[in-house]
């Protein structure tokens, strides 16, 4: 990821934000800060979705499930 460009410290902390929103999926919440950058003068970036966000139903990678628990 990218460091923000931007003279304003609030702008850069808010693309920032913006950036992990974007990557966790939370639409709601980058609609959110988008409304924070447009009442700053700033222009929100296009969004550029690499990847879907994670299922939740499919564990993280290199882990394994537990085995049975041996008395």
């Amino acid at each position: 990821m990218s460091e923000p460009q931007s003279e304003d410290p609030m702008v850069a902390a808010l693309l920032r934000e913006r950036a992990g929103y974007v990557a966790r999926g939370m639409d709601d919440r980058v609609a959110q800060v988008d409304e924070q950058l447009r009442l700053r003068g700033a222009e929100p970036p296009a969004d550029d979705k690499t990847q879907a966000p994670a299922s939740r139903s499919t564990p993280p990678k290199g882990r394994r499930a537990r085995g049975p628990e041996q008395a």
